[in-house]
């Protein structure tokens, strides 16, 4: 799967990065017969929880924001049947882990290169069974033989999801939880997250009436980048509280204060951006509901012929002109307003493009 593009539907089998492989939200697998899953919950996926084996018949899972990765080896597909749930519980919402846009692909390529390694194990397995049958028998051979089947079939994605996350484990620096920033760091990250749900789920975007190529590229990859000047003003912030509460000298914090100034103006830029990235996804919305509008008007037209037989049966012509050229007149006028609202969305999307941001410390 390619890194940055959502979908709604997952593979059977593999391990998803949550928020850059797969969306959160409700999945559903028509059939997981024999099969499992995992989610990997807490902060970077210390807390897994899964089931096995599966029924027989559908099966659905609730992929939350918050997960790190979801892990999954059923004979079919997962597809998308909800978005994420909202909390109900009074509890603040958490943003979901980010990572750099880019590792998810450098994580498969470097598993890749080594895969032909993994079939020696059961090429191993049947020639441990060919050394021993002289000595236990056929019924060794055949045991083996079969171990060696279900090696196969298992081994590689097995082996490729544990290579996947050592691999992954050396690029600590490559992606972000939410235990990685304080309040105000989270709550930033979780307006661009919903920024950025709300232009990726919109439907002028699933229509390809913005630039959905383009947007399943840079909405990524300004998440990633915000999150991580987020995470060192977090860092930074909580350095300067540690400081301060630790004496109430007047040198200390006449140090501090140039310090607290230049994290203001990074606040400020980043504050600037998600902003932006904001008023695009309201324009996308706008959007949205111009194209329901016109939808609902091209519906509308495509009765006008019964409209007009009716017209004409009842009344004369010269009454059924003025109402055949109303009904022309607002179409037109929704089709403008349509166009209007997605060049509003486009130039939005612009705007969100990051200026230079100052280093924040």
């Amino acid at each position: 799967m390619t890194s940055g593009a959502w979908n709604e539907s997952i593979p059977g089998v593999g391990t998803f990065f949550v928020g850059i492989d797969v969306a959160p939200g409700r999945y559903r697998c028509d059939d997981g017969k024999g099969g499992w899953w995992v989610r990997f919950t807490g902060p970077g996926g210390g807390d897994p929880v899964g089931s096995w084996p599966l029924p027989a018949g559908p099966t659905e899972i609730e992929i939350a924001p918050t997960d790190f990765a979801f892990e999954t080896h059923v004979g079919t597909y997962w597809r998308r049947i909800a978005p994420a749930r909202a909390r109900g519980d009074g509890a603040a919402a958490e943003p979901r882990p980010v990572a750099d846009p880019a590792l998810r692909a450098e994580l498969d390529t470097i598993v890749a290169r080594r895969r032909p390694l993994i079939w020696l194990a059961p090429l191993t397995v049947l020639g441990l069974g060919l050394i021993g049958s002289p000595l236990l028998g056929s019924l060794w051979l055949l045991g083996l033989g079969m171990l060696a089947v279900l090696v196969a079939l298992g081994t590689p994605s097995v082996s490729l999801d544990l290579r996947r996350a050592r691999e992954l484990e050396r690029r600590r620096d490559r992606y972000l939880t939410p235990e990685d920033f304080d309040d105000t760091g989270r709550a930033m990250l979780l307006r661009v997250q919903t920024a950025v749900d709300a232009v990726r789920d919109s439907e002028v975007n699933r229509e390809g009436l913005l630039d959905t190529v383009d947007n399943a590229v840079t909405l990524p990859r300004q998440e990633w980048e915000i999150a991580q000047v987020l995470a060192r003003q977090s860092k930074l912030r909580t350095e300067q509280e540690e400081a301060a509460a630790a004496t109430a000298l007047p040198e200390v914090e006449a140090a501090l204060r140039p310090l607290r100034e230049k994290l203001d103006l990074s606040v400020q830029a980043v504050t600037r951006r998600v902003e932006a990235l904001e008023r695009y996804a309201e324009r996308a919305r706008a959007a949205d509901e111009a194209l329901v509008a016109h939808r609902s008007l091209e519906a509308l037209a495509g009765k006008a012929h019964e409209y007009d037989e009716l017209v004409a049966d009842t009344v004369r012509d010269d009454l059924a002109l003025p109402a055949i050229e109303r009904l022309a007149e607002q179409g037109e006028a929704l089709v403008r307003t349509l166009r209007d609202r997605l060049a509003q969305a486009a130039e939005a999307g612009a705007e969100a493009e990051p200026p230079e941001l100052p280093p924040s410390a």
